[in-house]
């Protein structure tokens, strides 16, 4: 097993870092550039930012936020949100952006990812998918793919999308469970191992972190090959060195 990463990630909205429920209620949680800072310092794998009303308010991602965390963190920075086009993508990796994240652009426009990858290389692109699961009996999938932050269905089933994804060139999946997001009541172990399974390229597992068992149980039971959370690192209940040394003990490879 390869190093498995512990990944923070800052959910951006009016310039502040903010974590919701299910993608709404959201509540602030710190600025930004402290927190960039911060875990920097604890030893984090990468960071992922993501302006997560970009798309829902038809705009780019605001790079002058973007610019303020560049300028401050020293480990893999990733960014998605309101990113549509290769001109949007130059622009971030102009700031020092090590890697773009698109998802809804994704889904509309499919043949973004194979000229993102052609461009800039599938080791700089990470494709975002959200999900959600539907009822037996509803006709959709089970697991379906769901886009403009967790607003539209597409009656895409997940699995399917993520081999699409792969062949397209996408380097990387980030995964979150729209059920499980900001419960901390663990991921959607089902959704990750379905999508972990369908392909070959590292899969990162995002929404439902409530407790250190839950980033064990993604990468065991669901296959993840990295976990990303954001509330319990945000509010101090588990802190990333704890987390690292957590999953080492239960003989996870990590980078301490």
């Amino acid at each position: 097993m390869k190093q498995v990463k512990i990944i923070p990630c800052l959910d951006i909205k009016d310039g502040r870092v903010v974590k919701g429920v299910k993608f709404v209620n959201l509540r602030d949680a710190r600025d930004p550039v402290e927190a960039a800072q911060a875990y920097c310092r604890e030893g984090a794998d990468e960071l992922v930012f993501l302006d997560i009303f970009a798309t829902v308010e038809n705009r780019k991602t605001r790079l002058e936020w973007v610019k303020r965390v560049c300028e401050v963190v020293t480990i893999p920075f990733a960014v998605g949100g309101g990113i549509s086009s290769i001109k949007d993508m130059e622009a971030l990796i102009k700031l020092g952006v090590d890697k773009i994240s698109i998802n809804t652009s994704a889904v509309k426009t499919p043949e973004l990812i194979k000229e993102a990858a052609r461009q800039f290389g599938s080791e700089r692109l990470v494709v975002a998918i959200d999900g959600r699961k539907n009822p037996p009996g509803s006709n959709l999938p089970r697991l379906e793919v769901v886009v403009k932050s967790g607003t539209e269905p597409t009656g895409m089933d997940i699995a399917s999308w993520a081999k699409q994804v792969e062949e397209l060139g996408g380097g990387e999946i980030l995964l979150t469970g729209k059920d499980a997001d900001g419960t901390k009541k663990g991921y959607d172990l089902e959704m990750t191992r379905a999508v972990a399974e369908a392909v070959a390229i590292p899969v990162t597992a995002s929404g439902g972190a409530g407790k250190l068992e839950h980033l064990y149980q993604a990468v065991t039971e669901g296959k993840a090959a990295a976990v990303l959370a954001a509330s319990i690192f945000h509010f101090g209940e588990i802190s990333i060195p704890e987390a690292k040394r957590y999953l080492k003990e239960k003989g996870i490879p990590v980078k301490i």
